[in-house]
């Protein structure tokens, strides 16, 4: 029940974050699942790419889309590059030792941080 629970505890911070801020799946999703339920890194990045794989932010995306906030020529243009990109990082991620990913992953969150906080 408590695993259900910490499952349901991250979907529910990942949406309101995927919304709020357009972050959820990496930044949350995948740092929560290593640390509360103790999966492994790989296991961390599927889990959360299945999440996405499913129309989860549907109606985030009404939201924003009714607002004038989404633009659909850049959105699909990023998405067709993205399922490549996808398929390209998931082949080498799988390739790599858990412990290279995670390294990889953190200076990742952290350059973004830098730049996002001392960035204009």
């Amino acid at each position: 029940m408590t695993t259900v629970l910490i499952l349901l505890c991250v979907g529910l911070a990942a949406g309101i974050l995927s919304g709020l801020v357009g972050v959820g799946g990496g930044i949350i999703i995948v740092p929560a699942l290593i640390f509360f339920m103790g999966v492994s890194q790989h296991e961390a990045q599927g889990t959360s790419l299945a999440v996405l794989l499913l129309p989860v932010g549907i109606f985030a995306v009404l939201n924003y889309y009714k607002a004038g906030y989404v633009d659909l020529k850049s959105t699909l243009l990023i998405a067709s590059t993205f399922i490549i990109g996808g398929f390209i990082g998931s082949k080498v991620a799988i390739s790599l030792d858990q412990n290279t990913i995670k390294k990889i992953f953190g200076v990742f969150l952290l350059l973004i941080a830098f730049k996002m906080i001392l960035g204009k």
